[in-house]
């Protein structure tokens, strides 16, 4: 069943498995947002920031933050359940169609899933890479409206990227929403089986800030910030991929502007430790993705870079750098 530990009933899902539905605010309405992550069983930034997230608006509803309101209902979903621990308890033998029975069931827990918030009118995937790329915060759009172009600033992140709507990248969620209007956005951020407090309080706080501006929370107070928002379109990605098998090593650090022959990182050989090749920035540009997995085959992803494009928009204020709170609030 969906397990809701915050405040309102919710409906059935197969049995011996677990949904948590955090649904808050005003009831009787529609959800004004929707936000989901942990799909794959391994988002822990996504998860982490969810889960505060939720505990802090249960707060708001409470009465225990002075000032601050929950005007709009907002459902959270922070994990999934995974299927892969429970399994590994089993016997070999019977594991094949437990594996099997399993699939179907996260096939009704997505399908639960959509149901549950494509009533809202913004819905949010959170998103880490694969376990071998880290990424900076960044929010991506997939054949976008112009709604959704202007509200992917209210964020706050530094980049905003533009996809076709037929994308591998793009996940099913995505694909689903979709159909049912409203506004759609996929923010990745970090790496995948990783806590990185660093990106949890980027993203806590564009969090926060998308609440602030569309209303959804009164009370908090956006704090200027002097960096800009970029937006990127498909054309202005430049993926560096490895010409040659070794040890990556790397000191740089993703969402900082580098330029074009600058060292991304260098290929050790792993039996004598010699250095085989560097791998150079192919041009100037903000560094997005770069792999933390060291062991490289040829044509790995190793990077990718945003090449800026002429037009520039002035980034949208952010809230309150406080790790404690992650806010501020209004006199």
């Amino acid at each position: 069943m969906i397990n809701n530990q915050f405040s309102k009933p919710a409906a059935q899902i197969p049995d011996q498995n677990v949904l948590r539905c955090c649904d808050l605010g005003p009831g009787g309405r529609t959800p004004r947002l929707a936000l989901v992550t942990n799909l794959d069983g391994n988002e822990l930034n996504g998860m982490f920031v969810l889960t505060r997230l939720a505990a802090f608006l249960q707060s708001i509803e409470s009465g225990e933050q002075d000032g601050l309101r929950l005007r709009e209902r907002v459902v959270i979903i922070p994990a999934m359940p995974d299927a892969h621990s429970a399994i590994a308890t089993i016997p070999r033998q019977k594991q094949l169609g437990v594996v099997a029975r399993r699939r179907s069931l996260d096939g009704a827990m997505a399908d639960t899933v959509a149901a549950l918030i494509r009533a809202a009118y913004y819905r949010v995937d959170l998103h880490s890479s694969a376990p071998a790329i880290e990424e900076m915060p960044q929010v991506r759009l997939y054949a976008p409206s112009d709604d959704e172009r202007a509200s992917a600033c209210l964020f706050g992140l530094p980049a905003v990227i533009e996809r076709p709507a037929i994308d591998d990248a793009a996940s099913g969620l995505v694909r689903a929403w979709r159909a049912h209007g409203g506004e759609n956005f996929v923010i990745h951020a970090g790496q995948a089986g990783r806590l990185q407090t660093g990106h949890c309080e980027t993203l806590f706080r564009a969090l926060a800030a998308f609440l602030d501006r569309t209303g959804t929370v009164s009370g908090l107070r956006p704090v200027d910030d002097d960096e800009d928002l970029r937006y990127f379109g498909l054309q202005q990605v430049v993926t560096v991929v490895a010409e040659q098998s070794g040890l990556l090593a790397s000191r740089l650090e993703v969402g900082r502007w580098i330029q074009a022959g600058e060292v991304l990182g260098l290929i050790y050989d792993s039996f004598t430790g010699g250095i085989q090749k560097q791998v150079l920035a192919p041009v100037a540009g903000l560094l997005a993705s770069l792999r933390r997995q060291p062991f490289l085959r040829r044509g790995d992803l190793v990077a990718r870079i945003l090449t800026p494009a002429v037009a520039v928009q002035r980034r949208p204020a952010r809230l309150g750098e406080r790790h404690g709170r992650w806010f501020s609030r209004r006199a």
